[in-house]
This record gives structure tokens, C-alpha cells and sequence, in this order.
């Protein structure tokens, strides 16, 4: 049997036959393979000098381990910051609120050339190009809507729903008609725009601007009332996206009202005559006017008569009521407020076609 400090198979012989002094303290081929190593137990592991003994694998495991982690934390913080620079970088967000634009406002007369027609106002509707209008909002249909490139189908619905809104509230509320209150349609209306819509309605004037006729249908109620609270109404909507953000409407719409003298004391009631307003509004609505259910009034194009060319056109609309007349003078060309498409808007005023008129 080897000594203690001898390798496991004896001596091996020197190939020179002589002594090698450090035989004693090389480890041959055969010592090294029966080596082992050997954990102390937890006993001994318990001692002052012992240490535990770990294999290289163990090492090896614990330093992959520790390289994975710190690999995983930097790309948690790559994709947090990409996400950020992205979020700010973004060519898609949707831009903030734009800034609206001033309205607008063409206002025409439009003179007759005869004396006007009057009578009850449910004649005046039958013999009248209004006889197959519907009354009042009926009067104001929704076309048929899908999405656009960059708006979901119920965003042009609320785009044509506002648009809708405000022709009620400006052209058919009697509170507003009557000048009682302008509140229905300054709600409606951009933050941005109500500035000049105040100046409008406090002091209007004939400058493309501040027309109060260019936001709503009013009259002088101390000179003419509604003979029939139900106007006549028929045009039509449309609607386009122009910008990935912007969405715009066009109505185009004919209101017909009866229009009496305003009533003064007990005395017999005055004949009914029939009024016809012609009204092309553009509108633009951003996402955030369709978030607010607001609108931004971009043009107003207004055609009205019977009314006298030098009635001015900026205030109160001043119909000529039943058995009134006044000369087209200067030759202004004929207009008629039912046609459809776009109005003509060459003359500061123009003269109301015959057949817009009531037949006798």
C-alpha cells in the first residue's frame, strides 16, 4: 500500500535510473485524476478556520446569472427611453388646439320688383316654392356619413350633428330670431371667435367682419313678427377631411318665414308676408372642437328678401312686409334665394326673383 504522500500507484520508476530530488513534491497523471475535491461538513464548516468548498460550475453559474441581470436592466432602461423620445418625437400625436380664424360675412339684399304678397301664412307656404319644405329642424337632415382617412365614422357624425345644432340655435331658436337672447348660438361657437361675435351683435357693421346677420337670422321685433313660429326649411350638408386633423363642413340651406308687422295696440291683425333667408355656412372643426361640441365659423354667405337695398345690411334683418314696395334701382341682378349651390355674390344687392314670390 502507498504511503500517505505517495501517489496511488506507487512510485514510478525514473527513466534515468537516478534519484530526482523533487519526486517527492511533483504529482504525477495518475494522482491528479484521483484527486477529489471535498466539502467539509457543516459540523467542520462550523469551525474558526474551516471554509466551505464550491465548485468551478458554482462559479460559473452565479457570474452568468449576475450578467443576464444587468443585461436585462439595460434594455428595460433602452426601451423606457425609446419609449420616451418617441412620445415626444411622435409626428402622429394629434396636434393641440389650432387657433381659429375671423369669420367671413357676405350679406346680400335682395329687392322684389312688385309689390309684396301677403295673406294667411299657410296660403303663403302653399303657393309658394316653400310648399314641399318641412318645418322647423325636420327640415335639417343629416347625410349619409362613413370615416374618413383620419376620423372615425361617429366623429363626422358629431362634426354634422354640431353643424346641425347651430343652424337650429341661429336660424329657427324664436328666442333668437325675435333678438330676445343670442345665447344658443355663442355656445355653440370656438372660444376663439367669440370676441368678434360680441363686437357683431353690440355694434354690427357692414366691414365683411362684424355683420350680426352673418352669424344668425334676426329681425327688429319692434317692427316685425313671426306670423308663424315654424319656419320652412330644406338645403343639404357636406362634409370633408382636409388635414389629418381637420374635418369641415359645408350647409347650404333656404328658410322661409311668415313675417307680420309687429302687433301695436287692439287694432284688426295685418296681413302675413312670406321672407326668405339663403344661408351657406362653412364650418371647421378640429378634435378638439368635436371633444367641446363647438364650432369654428370660417364664411358666411346670406342672401335675404324682400328687403330694401339701402336697408343696410350690417344689424336687424328689415323684411318688407305684405303690400310693400320698393324699385331695384341700378339694375342689380336677379337672384333667386331657392336656387341650390353656391350663391352669387357679385352685387351688394340683387333683385328677388318672381318666382320666389307667392303666387297670386
Amino acid at each position: 500500500m502507498a504511503g500517505r504522500g505517495d501517489p496511488p500507484e506507487g512510485m514510478a520508476p525514473d527513466p534515468g535510473g537516478g534519484e530526482d530530488e523533487y519526486r517527492s513534491v511533483v504529482f504525477d497523471e495518475s494522482f491528479v485524476r484521483a484527486a477529489r475535491l471535498q466539502e467539509f461538513s457543516a459540523a467542520e464548516r462550523m469551525g474558526e478556520h474551516a471554509q466551505a468548498v464550491r465548485s468551478l460550475s458554482g462559479v460559473r453559474e452565479t457570474r452568468n446569472g449576475s450578467r443576464q441581470a444587468v443585461l436585462l436592466v439595460l434594455l428595460i432602461l433602452l426601451a423606457f427611453g425609446t419609449a420616451i423620445y418617441l412620445g415626444v418625437r411622435n409626428p402622429y400625436m394629434p396636434p393641440g388646439d389650432q387657433r381659429a380664424e375671423p369669420l367671413r360675412i357676405t350679406v346680400v339684399p335682395l329687392a322684389p320688383q312688385g309689390p309684396v304678397a301677403g295673406g294667411e301664412p299657410a296660403q303663403l307656404f302653399a303657393r309658394s316654392p316653400a310648399a314641399e319644405f318641412r318645418g322647423g329642424a325636420a327640415g335639417i337632415n343629416l347625410p349619409d356619413t362613413g370615416r374618413t382617412g383620419h376620423f372615425s365614422e361617429s366623429q363626422v357624425v358629431t362634426a354634422l350633428s354640431i353643424a346641425k345644432d347651430y343652424l337650429v340655435a341661429s336660424s329657427l331658436e324664436p328666442d333668437v330670431l325675435t333678438g330676445v337672447t343670442v345665447r344658443p348660438v355663442r355656445l355653440l361657437l370656438d372660444p376663439d371667435q367669440l370676441a368678434q361675435f360680441d363686437r357683431s351683435v353690440e355694434s354690427s357693421l357692414d366691414d365683411g367682419r362684424h355683420a350680426v346677420s352673418g352669424w344668425l337670422v334676426r329681425f327688429d321685433p319692434a317692427k316685425v313678427g313671426l306670423a308663424d313660429p315654424t319656419p320652412r326649411v330644406q338645403g343639404t350638408l357636406r362634409f370633408a377631411e382636409t388635414a389629418t386633423d381637420m374635418l369641415e363642413v359645408t350647409t347650404d340651406h333656404t328658410f322661409t318665414y311668415a313675417v307680420r308687422p309687429a302687433a301695436s295696440g287692439a287694432g284688426p291683425t295685418a296681413q302675413a308676408s312670406l321672407f326668405t333667408v339663403h344661408r351657406e355656412l362653412h364650418f371647421r372643426f378640429d378634435r378638439e372642437d368635436l371633444r367641446m361640441h363647438r364650432a369654428e365659423l370660417l364664411t358666411s354667405v346670406v342672401q335675404a328678401g324682400p328687403q330694401a337695398c339701402g336697408a343696410g345690411a350690417a344689424g336687424a334683418l328689415k323684411p318688407l312686409l305684405a303690400g310693400e314696395r320698393v324699385s331695384a334701382s341700378g339694375g342689380p341682378a336677379v337672384t333667386d334665394p331657392y336656387a341650390t349651390g353656391r350663391p352669387a355674390v357679385s352685387s351688394l344687392c340683387g333683385a328677388l326673383a318672381p318666382g320666389a314670390q307667392p303666387s297670386l
